[in-house]
C-alpha cells in the first residue's frame, strides 16, 4: 500500500461574512497517497482552485485540518508552512509565469536557488536532466520569447519537478493549449508520474486528463459529489 502523505479532515472554506459569506469547500474530507495522478473537476465556481491553494497552502481553511505525513498543519508557525511549500510542493499554473529575460535552463533552477542551493554546478546539472526529461534539451539555451505555449508549459513542468517534489499542484495546465499540444503535455505529465512516483493534482476541465487519471474527484458547490477510482 503506497504511503499516505496529505490528508484533509472536514475542511471548510468561507469567504466574506454576513450576507457577503460564501461557502467555497464545505465538509471536504480526503486522503492523497504517495504517486497518485488524480483530478479534481467540476464546474466553474465548484472550489477547484480554492482546494488546491489550500493543499498548497496560498490559503487556509476556515475550519477543519490538513495534515502532512500524519502532522498536523494547523500547528505549524508561518515558517514551518513556508518550509512545507518550498520543499514538497510545486505548482504548474494555466499561464506559464517563465521570467523572459532568462533562459530555459536558469528558469529551470531558480526553485533551487530560492531553495539557498549554492553549488552551481550541481545546480545546473539538475537542472538540464530536467530539461532532458521534458524534451528541451536542445532549447536549454533558449527564452521562452522563442519557444512554442506548449514548449513555454514544458518549461514550467520541468521547474515544477526540479526540486523533487511530493506534490505537484496544477490548475488548469492544458487550458491555454492547442488539442494536440495539450494531449503530449498530458501523456508527458503521465510518464513522469509514473517514473518519480511524484504525486499530481489537477483542477481541470480537460476530458483527457480525466481519461488518464487514476482518480477523479468531482466537486459541486463547494460539496465533493464523487470520488472516483479507475485502473491503477
Amino acid at each position: 500500500m503506497a504511503e499516505i502523505i496529505l490528508s484533509l479532515s472536514d475542511v471548510t472554506k468561507i469567504y466574506g461574512k454576513g450576507e457577503t459569506e460564501v461557502i467555497a469547500l464545505k465538509d471536504i474530507d480526503l486522503v492523497f497517497e504517495q504517486g497518485e495522478f488524480a483530478a479534481v473537476v467540476g464546474p466553474s465556481g465548484s472550489g477547484k482552485t480554492t482546494l488546491l491553494n489550500i493543499i498548497g497552502c496560498l490559503d487556509s481553511p476556515t475550519r477543519g485540518e490538513l495534515s502532512w505525513r500524519g502532522a498536523p498543519m494547523k500547528s505549524m508557525n508561518r515558517t514551518q508552512l513556508a518550509a512545507y511549500r518550498r520543499t514538497h510542493v510545486s505548482f504548474v499554473f494555466q499561464s506559464y509565469n517563465l521570467i523572459p529575460v532568462l533562459t530555459v535552463a536558469e528558469n529551470v533552477e531558480m526553485p533551487l536557488l530560492i531553495e539557498g542551493m549554492h553549488d552551481r554546478a550541481a545546480i545546473r546539472e539538475r537542472a538540464l536532466s530536467i530539461v532532458e526529461m521534458v524534451g528541451l534539451s536542445d532549447k536549454a539555451n533558449r527564452y521562452p520569447t522563442e519557444l512554442s505555449g506548449g514548449q513555454e508549459q514544458r518549461v514550467a513542468i520541468a521547474r515544477a519537478l526540479v526540486k523533487k517534489p511530493s506534490i505537484v499542484l496544477a490548475d488548469e495546465p492544458t487550458a491555454n493549449l492547442d488539442s494536440h499540444t495539450a494531449g503530449e503535455i498530458i501523456k508527458l505529465m503521465r510518464e513522469i508520474n509514473e517514473k518519480t512516483q511524484t504525486t499530481f493534482l489537477f483542477s481541470t476541465h480537460d476530458p483527457r486528463i480525466m481519461e488518464l487519471a487514476q482518480r477523479v474527484i468531482t466537486l459541486r458547490d463547494g460539496q465533493i459529489e464523487r470520488d472516483e477510482r479507475g485502473a491503477p
